[in-house]
């Protein structure tokens, strides 16, 4: 039986390119090699697109994939170069430009396969603002919040902030994650300086209320039919869960199953399938809570290409409930040919 061509894109243009790299890493030494053969492409901090390896056997550890440290310049190709009928893409990419639908929507143009939400919840999830909108009008519980926009009226918004809502308050890039340009305010002073901080990565601002509550995760996983793990809880050895605790200095531990309450663990894993369903969600996603110490659920954010590096929660979770690493990999590539037979079949 001839392998299938599974495509991994990597790196891309936004600030969490360095986690891209963690993740598509594991991702190669997990698939079944049996079933798959593996084409490399990483895309450069400028957009370019680059030629990397293949395998036809999971590499060893020592094998390392290109950054933008180690680019060979000769191996760039047209980005149409990726394309190879039958083929499917992983696009192992977060943040906007790889997160945000701007590659789904290129991936459609080119008929290929890939794995992951479409392009309209790609784009809804990644903005956290837009996010909010539409979970609210799904009934979904979230944290009270205030936004900021480039260019309005920035003494407005504070005083929205010291009228509404009470120190410390998170604030935001709407379009970022893996809590790139996420920073904590304790008073009106650092909260200028937050959203000074959170405008050198987007024009849009989210500044949301504080909480004090652990951080729980559930993970979904289908396409019409949507299945949900239980629950996993970040447990940090931090104050603030920030980028080098998360992916540097892995200063976190991670419960599965988290502790907590048989009815909240069904509340939660309820309001994440109404989440997955209310952005158009399809593929994957992770869908990370706020519990509060009276019993409180909110929803912090839909990640709908959360990390697949060693230790990301995501296949943890999956593993948890029965689906080993490589077996996730093969039911996403099954899922993405499925979204993808039916997407072709709605251009009537």
């Amino acid at each position: 039986m001839s392998k299938q061509t599974l495509v991994i894109l990597y790196g891309g243009r936004s600030a969490e390119r360095e986690v891209s790299v963690l993740s598509a890493e594991s991702v190669m030494r997990a698939i079944n090699y049996d079933k798959f053969f593996v084409k490399t492409f990483f895309i450069s901090q400028n957009g370019d697109f680059i030629k990397t390896q293949e395998f036809d056997s999971c590499p060893s550890s020592d094998v390392k994939l290109m950054t933008n440290n180690s680019i060979v310049d000769n191996q760039k190709v047209k980005p149409s170069d990726i394309y190879e009928e039958g083929a499917v893409v992983f696009p192992v990419l977060h943040g906007p430009m790889g997160e945000d639908g701007s590659i789904q929507g290129f991936l459609e143009v080119l008929r290929m396969p890939y794995v992951g939400t479409n392009i309209l919840s790609s784009s809804v999830a990644m903005d956290k603002i837009t996010t909010k909108q539409v979970l609210a009008s799904a009934g979904v519980p979230q944290v009270a919040y205030v936004t900021y926009f480039e260019g309005s009226d920035l003494d407005s918004a504070i005083a929205q902030v010291n009228s509404n809502l009470e120190y410390p308050v998170f604030v935001k890039p709407a379009n970022m994650g893996s809590s790139v340009g996420i920073s904590k305010a304790n008073d009106e002073l650092e909260l200028r300086s937050a959203i000074t901080l959170a405008l050198k990565y987007d024009s849009r601002i989210l500044i949301e209320q504080g909480v004090v509550a652990r951080e729980i995760e559930v993970g979904l996983l289908g396409n019409e039919e949507v299945k949900t793990t239980l629950p996993g809880e970040v447990v940090k050895d931090v104050a603030f869960y920030d980028y080098d605790a998360k992916y540097i200095d892995n200063k976190i531990t991670m419960a599965i199953p988290a502790k907590i309450d048989a009815q909240i663990v069904e509340q939660m894993r309820s309001y994440a399938g109404i989440a997955f369903r209310a952005i158009g969600g399809c593929g994957l996603s992770r869908c990370d809570f706020f519990l509060t110490e009276d019993g409180n659920i909110y929803l912090n954010e839909l990640n709908t290409m959360p990390g697949f590096t060693q230790w990301s929660m995501y296949p943890l979770l999956w593993e948890n409930m029965g689906l080993a690493y490589s077996d996730l990999i093969e039911e996403l590539v099954s899922l993405a040919v499925k979204m993808f037979e039916k997407r072709e079949s709605h251009l009537i």
